[in-house]
Formats: structure tokens, sequence, C-alpha cells
């Protein structure tokens, strides 16, 4: 019978091969595959393995995302984005900037790039509609910047990066995190509002966004927007737990019925919960049995420490294309930092930290991922679906190769 090594890596492989063939939850399957591995092949008792669950990532995760669940449901994000829009909306062909700002924003402050599309998206693609703008360079602005402030040190999936360069024995480079992606996300939105931006300057000759009156802002409103400004400073300035200080502001929120309890649960992106943690269960399976090392070995093999960087981009990234950037990417690849770099003789773990992150980052307005679907999926009444599905899928694929030339050249100097 093979290694309990080899038994754990091929678990891995399978879930990275399902991943990218299937919508099935993923993290389920980790779970099943982590429980047979460890229980039934390798003896492990049932305790050991349930210890191996991430709970200080899951009550994070689930602390943030009840925060913006409540701040989403009681229509606070909705009634900012909406205001951002008609205060700075005025020149139509900075309209796909004020896009990529608003979502960049919203998905920093906590929700990630998944919740800031779905709420920025519909009334992105509803403007550019209006005023003439190119709904393919309005998907790339809008996915790009919900990309932009992803790894932010308080975005929940920053916070899922945070907790696996941890496990990798990188702590503390939050910023640099940041920074790198940030960077790498904006330089694509400038490439493509060059690129396409003919449609914007045409239409900013049209005339102006037409404007459009709004309800005022609630005692619930402003309740949710101050404990939100206070809940993030109490992560930068006194470097409290995001999770558990999240959870008490949601609390507060409902407790004073400035939230509904029901409406902000069932906002809580449990499918992507239940994958980070399950993906995560079968990486603690793979490292207690070696798998992870064997891992390593196998990577160190397709590259050279020189090109470590673009090489970890341009792999996690053709994998991205089509599979969960958090939920699959970095809980299997980021834990493998430390084995890669000593199997290679070389390298710097933070930097092929951040080409990781990078990477799988940047090609994820591909319509194959969930931030291009919902960017296809907002297009108004009358688009070409069609061929802006296949201008989205062309401009993701060739973000693998951008990414890792990105990542080669320039990374190091984010480290």
């Amino acid at each position: 019978m093979p290694s309990p090594a080899v038994l754990s890596l091929s678990a891995l492989l399978v879930v990275i091969v399902v991943s990218l063939t299937s919508r099935i939850n993923v993290g389920v399957l980790g779970l099943a595959l982590a429980w047979l591995v460890a229980v039934v092949f390798d003896g492990w008792k049932p305790d050991a393995l349930m210890a191996v669950f991430p709970s200080a990532l899951f009550l994070t995760l689930v602390g943030v995302t009840l925060l913006f669940g409540a701040a989403e449901k009681n229509r606070t994000l909705a009634a900012l984005t909406d205001r951002a829009v008609t205060i700075f909306g005025r020149n139509v062909a900075f309209l796909p900037w004020l896009f990529f700002i608003v979502a960049g924003v919203v998905s920093s402050v906590g929700p990630g790039a998944v919740a800031a599309t779905a709420l920025v998206a519909p009334l992105a693609m509803a403007t550019a509609a209006s005023t003439g703008i190119s709904p393919f360079l309005m998907a790339l602005m809008v996915g790009n910047g919900a990309n932009a402030g992803n790894l932010s040190p308080f975005s929940s999936v920053g916070l899922i990066v945070q907790a696996q360069m941890l496990k990798a024995g990188i702590p503390g480079h939050e910023w640099n995190v940041f920074l790198a992606n940030f960077v790498a996300h904006t330089l694509a939105a400038t490439v493509a509002y060059l690129l396409f931006r003919k449609s914007s300057v045409r239409a900013s000759h049209a005339g102006h966004a037409t404007g459009h009156s709004h309800p005022s802002l609630t005692s619930h409103h402003w309740i949710t927007i101050a404990l939100l400004v206070v809940w993030i400073a109490g992560i930068v300035i006194w470097k409290m737990n995001p999770g558990l200080t999240a959870l008490a502001a949601a609390t507060v929120l409902i407790l004073i019925r400035a939230a509904d309890d029901r409406a902000a649960i069932s906002a809580i992106p449990w499918s992507i919960i239940v994958m980070v943690c399950g993906v995560s269960v079968l990486v603690g399976v793979l490292e207690k049995t070696g798998g992870l090392e064997l891992f390593s070995t196998m990577l160190s093999r397709l590259t050279a420490p020189s090109m470590a960087n673009g090489m970890m981009a341009f792999v996690t990234g053709l994998i991205s294309t089509y599979s969960s950037t958090s939920g699959v990417v970095y809980p299997a690849f980021l834990p493998t930092i430390p084995g890669l770099v000593q199997k290679l003789g070389g390298g710097d773990p933070l930097q092929i930290a951040l080409s990781i992150n990078v990477g799988a980052a940047i090609v994820d307005v591909s319509p194959l991922s969930t931030i291009g679907a919902l960017c296809l999926a907002a297009l108004p009444a009358g688009a070409d679906a069609p061929a802006i599905f296949r201008k989205l899928l062309l401009w993701g694929f060739s973000m693998v190769i951008v990414g890792a030339l990105f990542c080669q050249l320039f990374i190091r100097f984010f480290a």
C-alpha cells in the first residue's frame, strides 16, 4: 500500500483536479479524503483529525463576513456606493476608475473581492449601459478593483492568506502582501483602461451620467458606519483580533435592531468557508504525514531558485483560472514554501509567497472565476454576453503570463 505521504498528496491532487473540472464544494471532498487518509489508512484517532481543523480561521471568517453581511443587508454598503457614484460620477470618462476605487475600498475593508464584486458590478454595468462605456472595460475595472483590495489586513481573504503565511513561518507582512497585490491589479487596470478607453472617451462627449435622488442615511446606517470605522481602527491601531471584534460589532447591530440576524447570517458565504476550512484540514493532514515535503520536492523540480517567483506565479495562476483562489490555491500552495525553498537550495520565502498571492489572483477576471462570472451576470439586457465572455476568458488566460512576468521581474521590490 502507498505511504501516508503519497496518499495525502494524491488526495490533494484529487481535490485540485476536481476543483478544476467540477463546481462541487471541494471543502467537503477535502474533509472526506482527510478522514480517509488519516483515520482509515494511517490509524489516527478521530480527535487528532478534528484538532487539525482551523478553528481560529473559521471564527475569523464567520465574524468578518457576519459584520459585512449585516452592513450589506441593512443597505449601508449600497447607500455608500450609490453616493460615491453620484458625487464623483460627473465625468463619464472617469467612471471606470470610480468603480475600480469603489470596488477596491469595499473589498479591502472586510468582505473581500467576491462580495465587493457582487455589490458593485450590477450598478457598474447599469452605469456603463447608460453612458456608452464598454461593458468589457467596466468588468475589468470592477474585477481588478475588487482584487486590488482583496488582500488587505482586514479583508476576509487577506486573513486567509495571513493564516497560511503564518503556517509557512512568514508572519507579519500584511502590508507587503497588500501592496504587491494592489500594485499588480492597478497596473492591470491601467493597461485595460488605456487599451479599451475609446468607448469611455466617446461617451464623455455625449453628456454626463444621469443624476438621481436617493434616500437619506438613517440612524441605523450611521451606527453601522461608526461601528465599521471603530472596528477597522481597533485592528490597525490596537491590533485587536479581527474575527472576534467583528462578531462583537455585528452583535451590537443585531441587538439594537440596526440589522436583522437572519438576513446577516444568510449573507455569510458558508460554502466558501467550508471550502477553505476543508482544504486546510487536508493540507494539515498532508503536513503531518509528510505529504507536504513530498509536494515541495515535486515543485522544486519544476524550477530553479532564480526562476522560483515567476514559476510559482505561473503555476498558481494557471490553476486559479479554473479553481478557487482563496479556497484551494492559497491553502494548498502557501504552506509548501519552506520545503520548496529548502529543496531549491535558495529563494526568498516572502517573495515566493507574494508571487503565489499575485499570480493566483490576477487571473480572477476570467468568467470561469466567481469574480468574472459576477461581472458577466450583471450585464444589462442587450449586451453581447458571448463576445464579452470570450474577451474575459482571453484576458484571464493572458494574465497567467503577465502575472508570472510581473512576479519574476518586480516582486522583489515588495519583499
